[in-house]
C-alpha cells in the first residue's frame, strides 16, 4: 500500500524518472509515460513499469515516467526503489 509520494531516478541521458503517488483504493495504476524513445520502445516500457509495479504489490497508484532512453534493468530498479519508497520501506 503507498503511504506517500515518492520518486527514484534523474532526467539524465540513458536513465528515467519515476514518481508513484497514493491512488484511491480500487483505482488500479495510472500510469503516465513520457520517452524520447516512444514510438519505438513505449509499450515495451510500460510493461516493465507495470511488471516491477506488480511484483512489488502495488495495485492502486499514480505512477509519472520521464524515460531519457533507460535499458530495462535500470526502468525495473527505478520503479522498485520508488516503490519501496512510497511504501515507507526505506
Amino acid at each position: 500500500m503507498i503511504i506517500n509520494k515518492a520518486y527514484a531516478g534523474t532526467l539524465e541521458s540513458s536513465d528515467i524518472f519515476v514518481e508513484i503517488e497514493p491512488a484511491d483504493e480500487g483505482a488500479g495504476i495510472e500510469l503516465k509515460l513520457t520517452s524520447a524513445v516512444y514510438k519505438q520502445f513505449g509499450p515495451q516500457i510500460e510493461e516493465v513499469i507495470l511488471e516491477t509495479l506488480k511484483a512489488n504489490g502495488i495495485e492502486d497508484a499514480k505512477v509519472t515516467a520521464n524515460d531519457r532512453g533507460a535499458v530495462d534493468c535500470t526502468i525495473r530498479a527505478r520503479v522498485e526503489v520508488a516503490a519501496l519508497r512510497a511504501k515507507g520501506e526505506v
